[in-house]
């Protein structure tokens, strides 16, 4: 398994992973994207976002993304997302992959405040983000509209107290 930064040629292996109903089903994705749209993604990029791929055997098959604030007086906070290829959850992908985007936001951008949205039907994530110290700070009642449906969202963060 290699953690890396993306690359335009991801782009397929992205889109494939996210036309899963079990990726875009569970993030703010539309279904069917398209692997232009990704490449765009990757390529055009803000310098906020720092983004990660997992590549396994040659093909990515999870990717998350630290989007940074840009507010001045909120730019020790990012928001976090991501999301694993189907085949592959359960097998420590996703923990990997949250550990690396951990250490960028820790070691190398000063980020003090991680927040994140997650579905409150998603009980695998959420307790993945426990794990990490993520601790659960709301309910947004109609969150998203996924399948025909209003679903609530979990407002979880993890914030670092200096010397940790």
């Amino acid at each position: 398994m290699l953690i890396r930064a993306p690359r335009p040629a991801d782009a397929a292996d992205i889109a494939q992973a996210m036309s899963a109903p079990s990726c875009y089903g569970n993030t703010l994705q539309l279904p069917y994207p398209t692997e232009e749209m990704w490449q765009k993604r990757i390529t055009d990029s803000p310098e906020h976002v720092h983004f990660l791929v997992v590549e396994l055997d040659g093909r990515v098959i999870a990717s998350g993304a630290l989007e940074q604030c840009t507010a001045p007086r909120r730019r020790h906070v990012a928001n976090l997302g991501m999301s694993v290829a189907p085949e592959v959850q359960g097998q420590g992908i996703g923990t990997a992959l949250l550990m690396a985007l951990l250490d960028l936001a820790d070691n190398w951008l000063a980020l003090r405040r991680i927040e994140l949205e997650v579905y409150a039907d998603n009980p695998v994530a959420q307790a993945l983000y426990r794990k990490q110290g993520f601790e659960l700070e709301g309910r947004a009642r109609d969150y998203a509209f996924r399948d025909g449906h209003y679903v609530d969202a979990l407002i979880m963060a993890r914030v670092r107290t200096p010397g940790q």
